[in-house]
């Protein structure tokens, strides 16, 4: 039996993320599936924090193209250039980037209207390519901060460990 999700939304966010790499580390103890990482961290996300999307766009086209990968909430842009938006931002500069208003954000991509805040993580493989980018958007404005982008960074540190 699979444990089950914590709703973390009231724990402080170093000790939710403590909790969530824990959960992450028993839950792809010997896995190399990317796929499978992918749909089990965007999941543990979604439920513990209870944001509006939360998901990866994987890598489809090496610095040109991200395609909507594994994820969960509402429906996602099925496609997304590089430079384009939030997500391709974070893709083209390779870096996370944190939008506490995504309204003032110049090109943001209204994938979902009730978005407020958005954090886009950068996902490399063992070999240092880009293979996706870990998005999160929240109803609520600035939802996210550093201890975000920190425990964020950390779980999507699986993915270079195994692929």
């Amino acid at each position: 039996m699979e444990p089950v999700i914590p709703d973390l939304r009231a724990v402080p966010r170093e000790d939710a993320y403590r909790q969530l790499l824990e959960m992450q580390s028993l839950l792809l103890e010997g896995s190399t599936d990317v796929i499978a990482g992918m749909a089990t961290t965007a999941t543990l996300l979604h439920h513990a924090f209870g944001y509006l999307w939360t998901g990866f766009y994987r890598v489809v086209e090496p610095g040109q193209l991200l395609r909507v990968g594994p994820y969960q909430g509402s429906l996602g842009c099925q496609e997304i250039a590089f430079g384009r938006g939030v997500c391709g931002t974070a893709a083209a500069e390779r870096r996370t980037v944190v939008v506490p208003d995504v309204h003032a954000f110049p090109g943001h991509i209204a994938c979902d209207a009730r978005s407020a805040s958005e954090i886009v993580v950068p996902v490399q493989n063992a070999r240092g390519e880009l293979i996706a980018v870990l998005d999160i958007d929240s109803p609520v404005p600035d939802s996210f901060g550093d201890a975000d982008v920190a425990g964020l960074e950390q779980l999507v540190a699986w993915f270079a460990r195994t692929a």
